[in-house]
């Protein structure tokens, strides 16, 4: 069999090491050794020895299922061998966590990460009144976290002089040091006369740097059958 489908840039090689590393901008590879944990539905493709559990409602009581809109419902993979994880093709990327690292991730962004990473579910601070998207998945302890983002995310740095104000459904994350607060860029009269669409940002201040993607998370429709 000949084309260009059959060339070496599509072409997977041999696992070499174990542990998570981007396949090509669209996927992740995973040569899982043991246990790794990943998003339900994320893996496209497997070879080995390996078994896929569901796990709806946390892993080993240490993961607890997000709350923000669709939620990160997670599953075991353990055992040895290969396996290659995607959503929606969207953009794959690998962060690496090391120890006194915090890491706060949409869960709507996680796609797959070591088991040697901590994983709580915590709400954004003043974010009671306010839509989905806040409440967040926040990482720490030592290991690989591979992320998924619509396009080309943006990394804002934040600095104690200058905050950032984000849109609460374009946020992907952001680095420990940052304190997070609701920001309202239109008075109540705005409002009620239509006003600009932009009503409420999420504003982040201190040191460090925040993830955003180059669009507004859109709810997902239900099929038409």
């Amino acid at each position: 069999m000949k084309g260009d489908l059959f060339s070496s840039e599509y072409v997977v090689g041999p696992a070499t090491a174990p542990g998570m590393s981007v396949e090509n901008s669209k996927c992740v590879k995973y040569t899982v050794d043991g246990e790794m944990f990943a998003r339900q539905g994320s893996m496209v493709a497997y070879r080995g020895d390996l078994r896929f559990e569901r796990k709806g409602q946390g892993v080993g009581g240490m993961l607890k299922r997000a709350v923000t809109g669709e939620g990160l419902p997670l599953m075991a993979v353990r055992g040895q061998g290969e396996a290659w994880f995607a959503q929606e093709a969207q953009n794959c990327f690998v962060v690496e966590v090391d120890p006194g690292d915090e890491f706060t991730v949409n869960g709507r962004n996680v796609l797959c990460f070591d088991a040697t990473l901590s994983y709580q579910i915590r709400t954004v601070k003043g974010s009671g009144v306010a839509g989905g998207g806040l409440f967040n998945s926040v990482f720490t302890g030592q290991g690989l976290l591979g992320l998924v983002c619509e396009g080309s995310p943006l990394v804002i740095p934040v600095t104690p002089r200058q905050p950032v104000y984000v849109d609460t459904d374009a946020v992907v994350g952001w680095t420990a040091r940052l304190r997070t607060s609701l920001h309202r860029s239109q008075s109540f009269g705005s409002m009620l006369r239509g006003g600009s669409g932009e009503t409420v940002q999420l504003m982040l201040e201190g040191e460090g740097v925040v993830v955003v993607r180059p669009s507004e998370a859109t709810p997902h429709r239900p099929q038409q059958h």
